[in-house]
Parts: structure tokens; C-alpha cells; sequence
């Protein structure tokens, strides 16, 4: 059984994220085993059919279901007039079957009732403009006429709940973060939080460099509002604003139910992470335990032999993307976390249509197992016949017929029952630690260094530069774990480099003096810091650094840059002659940037091969202390940062079951409490393949023994789950 966190909220009047304390009396925990089902809406159908769908959900080895996030209207038809009665024939039905709830507060759809009587608190995109009503959360979370009626729903509906055994945690709200709220009263305590970060308007002048273009304040009333704003510093106070409020509404929803939930039953949310106000690191500290909703395109965009475009802007293409999801959703809590939503057939519109193929189901949940899932959960039991997601397909098809899906699942169900408890108190294993800054992904939102293909500014540069560093470990066989600057600072240099041997900083670009002489001092500390662009390049308020670049890492990586190019298209790269044997040449291409790496006292790992470019490096590495420092000059096409991250770890941790493996077949793997480790192998594509074990373990779903020297068998998008002593 694994405890989880137990935190209540302080009070903190900066402008900077809620700190929260452990509240000693709480012990939340999630059940021995890999939770697995899918939200559970009885309320959407037309007529009753619970004990079916649930004798189905036995049936296919479910043991939870989330339900009641999304019918306020339903909790509550009219203004104080509550119907909570309904819901507990399905509870009753779950409990009677060992199905656990996770139930939900209702807060991210409003009924129209409380539209039509509180225009007011509708969120504004633009200042004075608001969203129509007609969809979802579309209302500003922080208006206190809005927090009123929502804090009535959330004691109607947990007080009426709390107590039902089935429940075993709550999940407050839903993705939120979708919207920058703009409204005055929103603006006003932006302003008000301003005057508490900086005190006096000249200081602000001072720090946002409001000289220019004329905008220095000389009263706090001159403060413009964000619409027509073109100043990087007053963005991203404006977005770590934002966050916060997203923060504090959900500690806020939080609290209330920690009054009636028992002590062993947890609070999450479930978060989307693209949202633009959500700082997932900083949200989880109000709760117990992670959940996010990671979606990826299937078919295809699953097939490590081929390179695809994004199919949508909100689901991800590829392996090592579908990897990087499981690895955020860790990263926020360095904890295992929950996946509260995620592909069961198609999911999108009417227009986007990819249903999985036959094993990807399966193969996409020990993905995210192997990367410390310990729920998952499908969006959703059964296909809507109406509504905006009628083509967001559910287990169940439209016919409410089982099909092929559930026949995948139930199988994939009957799997993870023969698994049981074995992967409880799993941690996922780390070659390679990467580090994320969400106040970098908020800069470079605002004013990215990378161009679309039309030539226009591409909002997407930070996740996009992040992910050809993550996807280089992963191509060279590695495993990576994503670690928040924060959470790095906390463990200090020497703890950092003693738990991560191989850090890369792919884009940290505000960040302040001591983040980046952390930096510094882990690669003297010994770890192998692995430098990318545009770190070291901005400060803690996203302004340009006066110093050589990279600052405070420039001397102890022997290089230094003054310019920097946009590329139009790939740019090869060529090994340095003469490389020696502790820094071997690496090869590939070098992708939409440039460093002009100087090269003060390092070794050339690789030049750009042109005539003007090729003055530079393209990479470089030099020991430093106990440690090393590698500089890449640019965003690494996947053969040039496999290498890289090859010569930075030679003996990745899957050789040890696999040392020999295919392009389309990956290891992931973790530990277990008392030193066993479990091993996930997979063969991304259509081809079978073949794999020679040098370790001895054991199947976890048959119990079958397989010793060191033995060769198995993938079928084409198949799992293999491994334990090992």
C-alpha cells in the first residue's frame, strides 16, 4: 500500500506560489495495486443501466470508477435546491462489486441558473470581454459570487458522500488553468500583489525596465492591463499571477473537503498540463497525491520507425512524447501519480478519428505504469450519443455493445490483477534527470526564440526544445526522470548530483543567480551537467543577462557565445578530429538554432559543417571539478542528441536486462522496495521482434521463470512485464 503526502495550506503574501505543511493527522493511501477503470457517468445515459455497466466493469477487472465532476446542474437543478440522493445507487453498486469511487466536485461546469444570475462572474479573455456561456469553465474561479455557490455544492455533495466506504479519494474540479482571466477584479488583485512584491512603482520601473517606450509609472493606478502588453517582464508576473490563482482556488476546494473526508481517503485534481494557468509543481503541494489526464494520438503516431507531424494541438506524437507525459505527471511530486483520463478510442472531434490498433491500449498503459502510473483510468465507460464529445470514444462504443476495445481492456484488466501488489512502492529508474521551468515556458510563450514554419513566433519553443533533449534519452536507450528547478534547488548540489549523475538543462532561460550557480556547483560536485539553449540567458524576471553567455557557466564550460542564429532547415553537423577517447564524436544535425560557441578551453565535440557557421562548435564538453559540463549549441535532431547523451552514459540501466535491442523496442524499468527491480519491454511497430535477456526474472502476469540466456518473443505493439530479484 503506498502513503501518500498529507498537506494543509499557509498563508503567504508574496507574490510567489502557497507554501503547504504536513497535517500529521491525516494518512491518505492509495489500495495495493495498479487502480484501473474509467469515469463512470450513469447520469448521462437515457435510461437506467448501472448494475449492467457495472457488472460489466467486474467483468473486465475494473476496481474504480471516478464519477460526479461534471453535473452541477444535476446536484443542484436550482439555486439552493440540492438532489444528491442520486448518485448512490451507483456507489452502493460499486461497493457491492470492490469497485472504488473517486468522486468529484462539480466546480468546472456551472448550471445555467447561476450564469443567468451572476453574469458577473463569467471570465474575461480580454478586459471587458467575456466568455459566452455555452461550454465549460468559463467562469473566473476567483470572483467571491462564484467561490460562494461552489463552496455550497462541494458541502452538499462530500458531506452527503464522505462516509460511503466505496470512496476512497476526491478529485476537485477538473483540468484547471484553461484561462488568463482578465477581469477587474482579477486585474486589481494583480496589482495589489504587484505592490506587495515590489513595494514602490519606481522599483518596478526599475525592475521591468519600464523606461522603454516610455512606461514608467509614476502611480500604481497607471498600470496598464495585460491586453495590449508587449513588455516579456510584465507577462510573466502576469502568468506566475495566474498560476497562483489557480493554485490557491484549488488548496481552497481542498480544504473544504479535508473537513468531511476521512483520514485515509486522498484529494487530487486532475491536470491538464498545456493549460496556460496551471503550475503543475506548484498545484500538487495542495495535494496529496498527483493525477493528470496524459492523451496521445494513436495508430501510427505510435510507431518508433516513423516520424509524424502533432495530429492535434492537445494530444502528443510519438514514443517518447507519449514517455515525456508519464515523466511530467512524476515530476510534480517526484511521487507515482494517477492518470485520471486517457485514450480509450478516438478521442477528439467529429473530424479526428484514429481508434487504436490491436496491443496499444496495453502498450500505452505499462508505458505509463513503467514511469510511476499507479492508476489508470480511461475518459471514459461509455460513448456519449450527444454533446460536444459525442467522438471522444469510451470503452463502450455508441451501440453500448462491448467490443473489441473492452475485450483489449479486459484482458489488459485480467493482466494487472495477476500483477496485483508487486509494484507497489515502485520508482521509476533515471539515466538521465532533465529540468523543467515553467516561468521559462511562460517566457518563451510570450517571446519564443523559435519560429513556426510560416515564420511566425512558435508558442510552442519551450516544450518543443524540452523534447528533443528528453526524446535523446530515451533514442539512446536511456531513461529519464524530470525534476522542477525548485525541486533541484532543494536537494542541493551534492545531493543532486549523487542522486542524478547526468543532468540536462534543456531551455532554462529565467532563472535566477542561484539557480544557475547551482548548476555550476552540481558539475563540480560530479555530477555531468548537460547545457542547451538559451540557458543561462535570462534572468528571474526574463530580461536579457548583461554577461558573456551562458552566464555563470560560461568559464567552467571553457566556451562563450555572442551571436546566435535561427535555422531555416536541418544543418549537419561533423565530429571534431582528433576527439579523444573520453569524449567520442558524436554525429547528427544540428535543428532551427545555433550557438556561436567560442571555444575558450573545451573539447570540440562537433562543428556545424558551413561556411559561415562552421567558425563555431556545435557542442562541446570539459571536465570541471569532480564533474563535466556539455554545451549543445543548438536543438539536436535525434541522431545528434542520441549521441551525446550516449557519451554521457555509455552503460545505460536497460543494458543490464537488454543490452543488445532494436530501434522499435524500448526498456523502461524501476525499483522496488527491497532492492528487486521491474523491467517493461516493448515493441513499438508492426514487425516482431526478438530480444536476448542477460538477466534472470520472472513474467509478472504468468509467473513463467526466464533465465539469463533466454530469448523472447514480441508480437507486433506488444508488452513484456519483467520481475526481477
Amino acid at each position: 500500500m503506498d502513503v501518500i503526502g498529507n498537506i494543509r495550506p499557509c498563508p503567504r503574501a508574496q507574490l510567489v506560489t502557497t507554501e503547504y505543511v504536513l497535517n500529521p493527522h491525516r494518512t491518505p493511501q492509495l489500495p495495493s495495486g495498479i487502480l484501473f477503470g474509467a469515469a463512470y457517468y450513469a447520469e448521462y445515459h437515457r435510461e437506467d443501466r448501472t448494475a449492467l455497466d457495472l457488472d460489466l466493469m467486474k467483468q473486465a477487472g475494473f476496481t474504480v470508477i471516478r464519477v460526479g465532476e461534471s453535473v452541477w446542474s444535476t446536484w443542484e437543478p436550482r439555486d439552493g435546491e440540492f438532489d444528491l440522493d442520486w448518485l448512490q445507487p451507483v456507489l452502493d453498486g460499486a461497493h457491492a462489486r470492490g469497485i472504488s469511487v473517486i468522486l468529484g466536485t462539480p466546480t468546472y461546469a456551472v448550471p445555467p441558473w447561476l450564469q443567468a444570475a451572476y453574469p458577473e462572474i463569467a471570465a474575461e479573455r480580454t478586459t471587458g470581454g467575456p466568455v459566452p456561456w455555452g461550454a465549460r469553465q468559463e467562469v473566473d474561479y476567483s470572483h467571491p459570487a462564484f467561490r460562494f455557490h461552489a463552496e455550497r455544492v462541494i458541502r452538499a455533495v462530500i458531506e452527503r458522500y464522505a462516509g460511503h466506504p466505496a470512496v476512497i479519494g476526491y478529485q476537485v474540479d477538473n483540468e484547471p488553468g484553461m484561462l488568463l482571466f482578465h477581469n477587474r477584479g482579477s486585474f486589481q488583485r494583480f496589482v495589489r500583489r504587484l505592490k506587495a512584491r515590489y513595494g514602490g512603482v519606481e522599483t518596478l520601473n526599475r525592475e521591468w525596465g519600464l523606461t522603454y517606450w516610455s512606461h514608467r509609472l509614476s502611480d500604481w493606478s497607471e498600470l496598464w492591463t495585460p491586453d495590449g502588453n508587449t513588455l516579456p517582464q510584465y507577462d510573466l508576473a502576469w502568468r506566475r499571477y495566474q498560476s497562483e490563482l489557480t493554485t490557491e482556488f484549488i488548496a481552497w476546494q481542498a480544504d473544504i473537503v479535508r473537513e468531511y473526508a476521512r483520514s485515509e481517503q486522498f484529494v487530487t485534481t486532475c491536470i491538464a498540463y498545456p493549460r496556460p494557468a496551471v503550475d503543475d509543481e506548484h498545484v500538487v503541494r495542495a495535494l496529496d497525491v498527483t493525477a493528470g489526464n496524459p492523451y496521445y494520438a494513436m495508430q501510427d503516431h505510435l510507431d518508433a520507425a516513423l516520424e509524424l507531424a502533432p495530429a492535434t494541438p492537445w494530444t502528443t506524437t510519438g514514443v517518447a512524447a507519449l514517455f515525456r507525459q508519464a515523466d511530467r505527471l512524476y515530476s510534480s511530486k517526484q511521487s507515482r501519480f494517477l492518470v485520471t483520463e486517457t485514450d480509450a478510442q478516438s478521442i477528439g472531434g467529429a473530424e479526428f478519428n484514429l481508434p487504436p490498433y490491436p496491443g496499444q491500449l496495453a502498450m500505452a498503459a505499462f508505458a505509463l505504469i513503467s514511469r510511476g502510473a499507479a492508476m489508470i483510468e480511461y475518459w471514459h465507460w461509455h460513448t456519449l450519443p450527444y454533446g460536444t464529445e459525442t467522438y471522444w470514444g469510451g470503452v463502450l462504443p455508441h451501440s453500448l455493445v462491448p467490443g473489441r476495445v473492452y475485450r483489449e481492456l479486459a484482458q489488459l484488466g485480467d493482466d494487472l490483477g495477476r500483477i496485483g501488489g508487486a509494484l507497489d512502492g515502485y520508482e521509476p529508474d533515471a539515466d538521465v534527470a532533465l529540468l523543467w521551468s515553467n516561468d521559462s515556458r511562460y517566457a518563451f510563450e510570450f517571446a519564443p526564440p523559435l519560429a513556426t514554419a510560416d515564420g511566425g513566433p512558435d508558442r510552442t519553443a519551450y516544450t518543443r526544445i524540452f523534447d528533443a533533449f528528453h526524446r535523446s534519452v530515451l533514442d539512446a536507450g536511456a531513461q529519464a526522470r524530470i525534476v522542477h528547478i525548485d525541486q533541484a534547488a532543494a536537494l542541493g548540489p551534492e545531493e543532486l548530483a549523487a542522486r542524478f549523475p547526468v543532468l540536462a538543462a534543456p531551455a532554462l532561460y529565467a532563472a535566477s543567480d542561484e539557480q544557475l550557480d547551482l548548476l555550476r556547483e552540481y558539475a563540480a560536485s560530479g555530477g555531468h551537467l548537460i547545457v542547451g539553449i538559451r540557458t543561462g540567458y535570462g534572468d528571474e524576471e526574463a530580461r536579457a543577462r548583461v554577461e558573456v553567455a551562458p552566464a555563470r557557466l560560461a568559464a567552467a564550460a571553457g566556451i562563450h557565445y555572442e551571436e546566435f542564429s535561427n535555422l531555416a532547415g536541418d544543418l549537419a553537423t561533423v565530429p571534431e578530429s582528433g576527439v579523444t577517447a573520453d569524449a567520442p564524436p558524436v554525429h547528427g544535425a544540428a535543428r532551427l538554432w545555433a550557438d556561436g560557441l567560442i571555444v575558450d578551453d573545451a573539447t570540440v565535440l562537433a562543428r556545424y559543417d558551413h561556411p559561415r557557421f562552421s567558425d563555431f562548435a556545435a557542442a562541446t564538453t570539459r571536465a570541471h571539478g569532480d564533474g563535466r559540463i556539455t554545451v549543445v549549441g543548438t536543438v539536436p535532431s535525434p541522431e545528434l542528441g542520441a549521441s551525446i547523451i550516449r557519451h554521457a552514459v555509455p552503460t545505460p540501466i536497460a543494458d543490464a536486462l537488454v543490452s543488445e535491442r532494436p530501434p522499435a523496442v524500448t526498456v523502461s524499468s524501476g525499483t522496488l522496495p527491497g532492492g528487486g527491480r521491474a523491467w517493461f519491454v516493448f515493441n513499438w511497430g508492426w514487425e516482431p521482434q526478438t530480444v536476448v535477456l542477460a538477466a534472470s526474472v520472472t513474467d509478472a502476469v504468468t509467473g513463467e521463470s526466464l533465465a539469463s540466456g533466454t530469448e523472447i518473443s514480441l508480437a507486433s505493439w506488444a508488452t513484456r512485464a519483467l520481475l526481477a530479484q
